[in-house]
């Protein structure tokens, strides 16, 4: 598995070893794509509920990705400021929208011969080439999340499938808008940091929340529910153990508010999570093999009406 939703039914151990092969079958940044986008999917028990999709509105100009698995296409208002992204994707599909802006100087061409090069090992090796500014789960139908985008030279991916090499994509370039638009001021701010979570300890359904990333590395905010405050302090120990496993046994749901992102990514979104106990955990791995959970990163939060 080589993409940010953490889905139902999926093992940690599964998650790792997909990354690895690749990794092994030397695929370059391709390969390092994979482990940027391998979250350690936690098991849950039949039956358990995924959050509902991301919802967000505003007067901002609008950026559609229609994605089907097999094509991705962007247009709309390619233009540097605060922008609202619609992922539109079919019944039955399910899709997760990556945008790499390209660092200054840097071609496509360029791009992609690092992303084929079997010298690049690191995940966060993605920075000598671009960065992940957006990156975030689609399921049928349309997803809305907010971002601010710099004018540059873009590619984007749907990176639901497995092999980094068969990701549809488009190249495209952001302009730079004569007035950028502001976003609206979010009502919270969570932000992953190395090596651990910020922001406030509750949060309310409907209101705006951003999710970012303040660290330096890659991190990712993804969300355990648990049936009761006990449950979710035993899941964030759990994870912060290692036993990922006994973690999923304990976990009646499951969202992702970022997916793996670069340093200072952020996006916005109406929180349309189910009330109740949630962790926050970041599953990106280090050099040695361990879960960023297992260094701190997993955080007990409650949502409420």
């Amino acid at each position: 598995m080589s993409k940010t939703r953490i889905t139902t039914g999926l093992t940690a151990a599964a998650t790792r070893a997909a990354a690895g092969a690749s990794r092994r079958k030397g695929m370059g940044l391709a390969g390092v794509a994979t482990a940027i986008t391998a979250t350690a999917a936690l098991a849950l028990p039949a039956g358990s509920a995924l959050a509902s999709a991301h919802t967000s509105s505003g007067a901002l100009p609008t950026i559609t990705i229609a994605m089907n698995g097999h094509a991705f296409a962007v247009s709309g208002a390619l233009q540097s400021g605060g922008v609202q992204v619609q992922a539109k994707v079919p019944a039955k599909h399910l899709s997760e929208p990556m945008f790499i802006r390209l660092n200054p100087g840097t071609t496509y061409a360029q791009f992609f011969r690092v992303f084929h090069s079997p010298a690049v090992a690191d995940p966060n090796a993605v920075v000598s080439v671009g960065s992940i500014v957006l990156n975030f789960d689609a399921r049928p139908g349309t997803t809305t999340v907010q971002t601010s985008l710099q004018p540059g030279l873009y590619i984007g991916f749907d990176a639901e499938a497995n092999n980094p090499a068969n990701w549809p994509y488009e190249e495209f370039t952001v302009a730079a808008a004569a007035s950028p638009a502001a976003l609206p001021h979010p009502k919270a701010t969570v932000a992953a940091i190395e090596f651990g979570f910020t922001g406030p300890a509750k949060l309310h359904r409907g209101e705006l929340v951003r999710f970012a990333n303040h660290g330096y590395l890659v991190h990712m905010i993804a969300a355990i529910q648990a049936k009761n405050l006990a449950g979710a302090r035993k899941i964030a120990r759990l994870l912060k153990e290692g036993k990922l496993n006994q973690a999923s046994k304990l976990a009646i749901g499951e969202t992702g508010f970022l997916d793996p992102a670069s340093h200072g990514a952020f996006q916005q979104e109406r929180v349309s999570a189910r009330a109740g106990y949630w962790v926050l955990a970041c599953f990106m791995e280090t050099q040695d093999g361990r879960d960023h959970t297992q260094l701190g990163m997993e955080r007990v939060i409650r949502i409420v009406k």
